[in-house]
């Protein structure tokens, strides 16, 4: 325990640092995932067989294994961020997509139909209604995403990418030491932590405006 206080109080800086980069590069990702998503579910959502091929090709993706992922990158985009950030988004993409597929194909016809009956255009009916109605379920696609992402860019400090996975690797490599438990403990720890305040996060984002489309 000693050496686990000594640890955080003399890393307090890099543990600071190294969160935000956590947290940086976790919201920055979920955010293009996001983006995309929604894209990609707004145009195949209409067709089975566009919303199956493109729900395949995510549920593809992330069955690949991090580590596998990661090296498959590393010699077409290097080491440090841009493929730690492509994994992310990609292994992101899933749940926002499959949630906005579901959400955009859950709004009634008839709410639909009485939108265009008062002269809205079909991307009035989009913008105004349907992504609105489908707004709770894509959310809940992009707080799993988030907190898939807490977890996977721990691992891509195998790529040198930033954030609190690059302590728990460097604990592990020093097994042994008295530094190696504090430092892999500490990280985690703080991942979980991180990880759970984003959700908050979101929660109260969903609360305050899923609350404001009803």
């Amino acid at each position: 325990m000693t050496d686990l206080v000594d640890f955080i109080s003399t890393r307090r800086l890099q543990l600071a640092t190294d969160s935000w980069q956590h947290v940086s590069a976790t919201v920055q990702a979920v955010l293009l995932a996001t983006l995309l998503s929604v894209a990609v579910g707004v145009a195949v959502y209409r067709s089975r067989a566009g919303s199956a091929v493109a729900t395949g090709v995510a549920a593809t993706a992330l069955t690949v294994p991090s580590f596998a992922l990661l090296g498959l990158l590393i010699p077409i985009l290097g080491l440090g961020v841009l493929p730690t950030m492509t994994a992310l988004v990609i292994y992101a993409v899933l749940p926002i997509l499959r949630n906005t597929i579901v959400g955009l194909d859950a709004v009634p016809a008839a709410t639909v139909d009485a939108a265009r009956g008062v002269g809205m255009s079909r991307i009035g009916v989009l913008g105004r209604v349907e992504i609105p109605l489908a707004w709770p379920s894509i959310l809940a696609g992009i707080r799993i995403s988030t907190q898939m992402s807490m977890g996977i860019l721990a691992i891509a400090a195998y790529a040198k990418g930033p954030g609190l996975g690059n302590l728990i690797f460097a604990g592990l490599s020093r097994v042994g030491t008295p530094t190696a438990l504090p430092m892999a403990l500490t990280a985690t720890v703080l991942i979980v932590v991180l990880a759970l305040v984003l959700d908050a996060l979101l929660v109260l984002l969903g609360r305050l405006t899923i609350r404001g489309n009803q």
